[in-house]
């Protein structure tokens, strides 16, 4: 039976340009860079954002941007914060998508190696509240 999340792995250009991103962005604590010593496939630092285990690991970049990405809870109170955070780091934000009232607020944004992650005030639970009220409207 599946558990859980054990961790995510990115594989990036720059192991410290995205430590960087990771610890002033997300508040990110590293508990492991392999320096040269590597035990995995390539030179890699592991991080704990909260509870969870994000793993970087050297190498090319992701050739092209896409949708696919990760989304990281945040408070809408520290919203602007997390703004000028992503902001401070040089990092390419896209304008953000179409919503209906009430499934909170993202930002979004890419790091250096065409990832693309998530900031998000809201929960499942509220966007599948709002998306029901509007089906119910619309009925």
């Amino acid at each position: 039976m599946i558990q859980g999340l054990s961790h995510m792995t990115f594989v990036v250009r720059d192991l410290d340009r995205t430590a960087r991103i990771l610890i002033e962005l997300l508040d990110a604590k590293e508990v492991y860079s392999s320096g040269a010593e590597t035990f995995s496939v390539a030179p890699e630092k592991f991080f704990l954002v909260g509870d969870l285990w994000i793993a970087i690991m050297e190498g090319e970049p992701l050739a092209t941007t896409s949708y696919n990405h990760v989304a990281f809870k945040i408070d809408d109170a520290e919203f602007d914060d997390y703004r000028r955070r992503v902001e401070t780091l040089g990092l390419r934000m896209l304008p953000p998508r179409p919503r209906v009232p009430g499934e909170g607020r993202s930002l979004y944004f890419y790091d250096d190696d065409n990832h693309l992650f998530e900031l998000h005030t809201g929960t499942l639970s509220e966007r599948l509240a709002r998306y029901a009220a509007g089906k119910q409207a619309a009925e």
